[in-house]
């Protein structure tokens, strides 16, 4: 495990992740990641883009592939709703002889040792862990661990991005940190061929007539608004494999039904109807929430609501008299 000295403070670094990461299709999306790290004039830092999408798209495999083409290490950062801001930064642990050692988080790792570190699902993590990276995501681009008792300084060729998954399970940040994670890069369902060439990337082995099948399905559950994810896809795709392999009897298109129930909960032939009605559940959420946005409904239910009364209110006398003398004006 590396250590460096900061501040007369011995830490210990993370491990950078090796991993070989290919971003396949959407070239447009790569170019304005790399873009926002670019340095172009020695007053100017590199920005934090967030990049927003639904579950599954490769969000978190593009920012890898972008860090992988600038030739820098690479630090994942996993956000949770538990995330603690030592969490992020420094973490106090009992070594040996009870002394007390300081492990670097791969965020803190990244600016000590100049790489990419990638915060990922940053919009699953409270606002008081935000706030300890705040003035690192702006100009300053330090953290202080009150912890450790030391300031940070990161490195001139760290760079950072969040990913943030578009759906109803995430905190909405503040706006003093969604103003700092600028700019937004949305990253959206591939078209078909795109879609099919990041499958075969994924399951290079894997048969023809599977691909269509699920390559088709996917399309179709894109254009339907259901939101199945390459992710789902490949999922599929293995599983079917798999179950072909263990059972070379079974026909490849009833394999490949099944699958698709086994990892997304319905079958293939009632996609229309899943779809109908994830649509009748977002537009019911939508008014349950304009409910909430112009009255209260617990007083609304006992007949108490405001907006909906027949008594006129305590001052409503008030009223009438300054209508009266607007009158006589």
């Amino acid at each position: 495990m590396e250590k460096k000295i900061v501040d007369g403070v011995s830490l210990a670094l993370s491990q950078p992740i090796s991993n070989e990461i290919k971003w396949v299709g959407q070239p447009e999306a790569m170019a304005r990641l790399q873009a926002c790290w670019l340095i172009i004039n020695s007053q100017d830092v590199p920005l934090c883009p967030r990049l927003l999408g639904k579950p599954g798209v490769g969000k978190t495999t593009l920012a890898m592939a972008a860090a992988q083409k600038i030739k820098k290490p690479l630090y994942v950062y996993q956000c949770t709703m538990d995330t603690r801001p030592e969490d992020l930064l420094i973490t106090p642990v009992l070594g040996e002889g009870g002394k007390i050692q300081y492990h670097a988080s791969p965020v803190v790792s990244a600016m000590i040792q100049g790489g990419v570190c990638i915060l990922d699902e940053g919009n699953r993590m409270s606002e008081k862990s935000w706030a300890s990276l705040a003035p690192l995501l702006d100009h300053r681009r330090y953290i202080e661990s009150i912890i450790a008792g030391i300031k940070v300084e990161a490195h001139p060729e760290f760079r950072c991005c969040v990913t943030m998954n578009d759906d109803a399970s995430t905190y909405e940040l503040p706006d003093y940190i969604m103003s700092r994670i600028q700019p937004m890069i949305e990253i959206d369902f591939p078209p078909r061929e795109e879609e099919l060439k990041i499958l075969k990337y994924n399951i290079p082995f894997a048969e023809e007539e599977l691909l269509r099948y699920t390559v088709d399905f996917l399309q179709k559950s894109h254009q339907l608004g259901l939101h199945c994810s390459t992710r789902d896809g490949i999922h599929i795709l293995r599983y079917s494999l798999k179950r072909l392999a263990h059972n070379p009897e079974i026909s490849p298109k009833d394999v490949w039904q099944e699958s698709v129930y086994n990892v997304l909960g319905f079958k293939p032939e009632e996609i229309e109807k899943m779809a109908q009605k994830n649509k009748k559940a977002n537009s019911e959420k939508k008014l349950s929430d304009l409910s909430e946005f112009f009255f209260d409904p617990e007083l609304f239910l006992q007949g108490e609501s405001p907006y909906f009364s027949d008594s006129p209110p305590e001052n409503y006398e008030d009223y009438e008299e300054d209508d009266e003398e607007d009158d006589s004006i």
